[in-house]
């Protein structure tokens, strides 16, 4: 049997850098909210215990891919180191939609799915909190789309609480740049002294990313794009970029400013969710 799943985008709708630990690791303060947008997965449980990922993808060696490795994870974690041969496999197909680089989440969330759905084809038996234990070995943003709930974040990102922000429409646009996370935390003009505030303090006032002037500095695609959306909306980087996302009341709105959108720009519409696109099949085929 084949099945399908979603591994949504995320947002980050706010994003504070509140300090520096001395292991160089940054404290912030986040939101996280999903979009009914994203990657799909197709995947084929098989005898034998090989993971294959039929749509590789290019520069990525299989066993650096985040999908394979999540799969392999939880291999391992269930059944141990018993005879390959005996393990269940998977044949694995991904449509990929979200860039790399982008801040969307995307590598995170095809992780997240792969680590859902197994657990459910494979009947594994996990819960929700094993699940998002070993999605934190994959990547700090794994175990939020594997709760599958928006959530507010805190620490270094892995104290995670479930929060309810309104369910906007959001205009996101591409750049077409990659940006490296490390780069843009490493930049000596980032701002770190962001004061830590209770998330209803942070929900009553403009939300803002600390990560914004270091990539519009640096990246001349960025500082381009928001600088066309803020004539017509609430605009913003999310996470580390290089993506950035205006905020609109209806779909209408959001799609009338696409479709007057230069020719430079590419984008998609779509709506913020609070429950994760992935647990409503989730739910479903249960």
């Amino acid at each position: 049997m084949i099945h399908q799943w979603p591994a949504p985008a995320k947002l980050n709708l706010f994003l504070y850098i509140t300090g520096r630990r001395p292991d160089g690791y940054h404290q912030l303060q986040t939101l996280f909210q999903f979009l009914d947008y994203g990657d799909t997965l197709t995947i084929e449980p098989v005898a034998g215990g090989d993971i294959r990922l039929l749509t590789p993808l290019a520069g990525v060696r299989d066993d650096d891919n985040l999908i394979v490795r999540a799969a392999r994870l939880l291999q391992r974690r269930r059944w141990g180191a018993k005879n390959n041969s005996a393990l269940p496999g998977a044949d694995i197909r991904l449509v990929k939609r979200l860039p790399m680089g982008g801040g969307l989440g995307g590598g995170s969330s095809d992780a997240a799915t792969v680590l859902v759905a197994l657990n459910h084809l494979w009947r594994c038996g996990l819960e929700q909190e094993a699940l998002a234990r070993l999605g934190l070995e994959l990547g700090a943003d794994v175990p939020v789309f594997v709760r599958g709930h928006a959530a507010f974040a805190e620490g270094i990102g892995e104290i995670l609480t479930p929060a309810d922000p309104p369910e906007k429409w959001y205009l996101v646009t591409l750049p077409g740049v990659s940006i490296s996370t490390p780069a843009i935390f490493a930049d000596p003009a980032l701002k770190r002294d962001s004061p830590v505030r209770a998330l209803e303090a942070l929900l009553a006032q403009p939300f803002h990313n600390d990560c914004e002037p270091i990539a519009r500095k640096h990246f001349y695609e960025v500082e381009q794009h928001l600088s066309w959306l803020l004539e017509y909306a609430p605009s913003r980087l999310t996470g580390t970029g290089a993506c950035v996302f205006a905020e609109f009341d209806t779909e209408s709105a959001a799609r009338q400013v696409l479709e007057h959108s230069p020719a430079w720009m590419r984008g998609f519409v779509a709506r913020g969710v609070n429950v994760s696109p992935l647990h409503r099949v989730l739910t479903g085929a249960h």
